[in-house]
């Protein structure tokens, strides 16, 4: 069977050096006879915990590749010029939604391959950041949060969800039932007061990184194909709305 998408690495530059660096590291997937049909894209961002190797991303982006989305994922400045063995905090927010912006400027390198539908999204920070950067005018189509937190650790009544209040797009969450920054009654809760359209997708025993236990009666890995499948069915619904 002949490869139905190509992926090319990209370096993504900085407005600013962070870290003893002046570009992130970025993988973008290119689905075959790209750009005929819809020319839409999406664009993942990683959790503070693992960069865009994260399983979970790679899963997502070959599953939307393959439904013949331009993707792309990404590191964030403090993941790329991590120390190994150390442990980096994440940047403060401006940087992180001026490099998530300069990645979705990367969509449109050449305009006649510029996509015409765009959706932003990730998992845990990721998700968080695409929600922040969309409170900005930008053009979307939708947003997916893989992970959102809402509150800190095991403290659901500090929720802070303001910034999902101001966002006009449509918005998918898929959350594990053992997510420890986010109860999902919580979130359905914070639901009832989110003007633009949601959708809410569980996913049971799975925690924020969306691993399940050992007892449970699937794999890691099957749950990373499940969020994937979840992800790129609600695209495909919003596209058939619009």
């Amino acid at each position: 069977m002949e490869p139905t998408a190509r992926y090319e690495q990209l370096r993504i530059p900085l407005a600013e050096p962070r870290h003893g660096i002046s570009e992130v590291s970025a993988m973008l997937g290119i689905p075959d006879w790209w750009p005929t049909g819809d020319r839409v894209a999406a664009v993942l961002a990683h959790g503070t915990g693992e960069g865009m190797e994260d399983p979970q991303l790679e899963a997502l982006q070959q599953r939307l590749t393959e439904a013949r989305y331009l993707t792309l994922r990404f590191n964030f400045p403090f993941w790329e010029g991590r120390k190994p063995g150390k442990r980096t905090n994440p940047d403060p927010f401006p940087v992180l939604e001026q490099t998530y912006r300069t990645a979705i400027g990367m969509l449109s390198r050449d305009p006649t391959n510029a996509p015409a539908h765009i959706f932003l999204g990730g998992k845990g920070l990721g998700a968080e950041v695409a929600a922040r950067l969309a409170t900005a005018r930008l053009r979307l189509d939708g947003l997916f949060f893989v992970g959102l937190p809402l509150h800190r650790q095991d403290k659901p009544t500090t929720v802070d969800a303001d910034y999902l209040y101001r966002i006009v797009s449509p918005m998918l969450f898929v959350q594990g039932t053992r997510d420890r920054r986010c109860d999902v009654d919580s979130l359905r809760r914070t639901l009832l007061r989110i003007g633009a359209p949601t959708a809410l997708q569980i996913v049971e025993g799975a925690d924020q990184n969306f691993r399940v236990l050992k007892k449970s009666d699937r794999t890691n890995e099957e749950v990373e194909q499940q969020v994937a499948g979840i992800v790129a069915s609600w695209i495909a619904h919003r596209l058939d709305e619009a």
